[in-house]
């Protein structure tokens, strides 16, 4: 009973994090790189705003733009036979949404810190933009965005209300844990909720202690090259 509700939560956060890795790490860039302060404000207040909007509210967009008699799920559903809605790849589409913008504000916070005078060296060697980026800026910044990483994983993982907005409350389907721990309590069953409530905790914990382990192997192989 538990562990249906965690491997759905498990394939959905992992799966939109897949997607969020690549689209927070290149919206960071794209931003970074702006010569115009005003697109960066504009960007800068647009792309975190799935942070402080009520997530029923970001539910209630998706909805609204994915809906079976919307534009964008009309056309998936006649073009490619899938309705979005109320299935398992509307859960990631909701984790997707909530979780991009941590993942944006810690690659772009970490992409910042890099040395300048790393990048100016490398385009005097004839190095072009993209293989800077591959081989500079992300390794350089590698253990901010992987922090922000962890943290888009387990805010995807912890998703509620978009989730229930768009995907539903489908017992094998799109019931991920935090609706398996609101249904449980809305039905009385107290044990199943406290059970529920401990596999999440447990898989928080264990994702955060990677992290940690992680940037700690981090910063000893820095030192260690930094001592050669």
């Amino acid at each position: 009973m538990y562990w249906s509700a965690a491997l759905i939560s498990l394939q959905t956060a992992a799966t939109a994090i897949a997607f969020t890795f690549f689209l927070g790490v290149a919206a960071a860039r794209f931003v970074a790189g702006l010569r115009r302060n005003a697109w960066k404000m504009l960007l800068d207040g647009l792309f975190p705003l799935p942070l402080v909007l009520p997530p029923t509210v970001i539910g209630f967009f998706l909805l609204f733009t994915f809906g079976v008699n919307r534009s964008a799920g009309r056309f998936l559903a006649e073009f490619f036979g899938y309705k979005i809605a109320f299935s398992w790849g509307a859960t990631v589409l909701a984790a997707v949404v909530v979780s991009f913008p941590l993942m944006y504000r810690a690659a772009r916070g970490a992409l910042e810190q890099v040395d300048p005078n790393l990048v100016y060296a490398a385009r005097t060697l004839g190095l072009s933009e993209w293989r800077i980026f591959w081989r500079i800026c992300l390794p350089a910044a590698l253990p901010g965005v992987a922090a922000g990483g962890v943290l888009a994983f387990a805010r995807g993982m912890g998703e509620f209300g978009a989730t229930a907005m768009i995907a539903g409350n489908i017992l094998g389907k799109t019931r991920t844990l935090p609706l398996a721990v609101y249904s449980a309590v809305a039905a009385g069953d107290m044990e199943s909720a406290y059970g529920y409530v401990a596999v999440i905790v447990g898989v928080s914990f264990a994702v955060v202690a990677g992290m940690n382990h992680f940037l700690a192997k981090e910063r000893r192989r820095r030192r260690k090259g930094v001592g050669a």
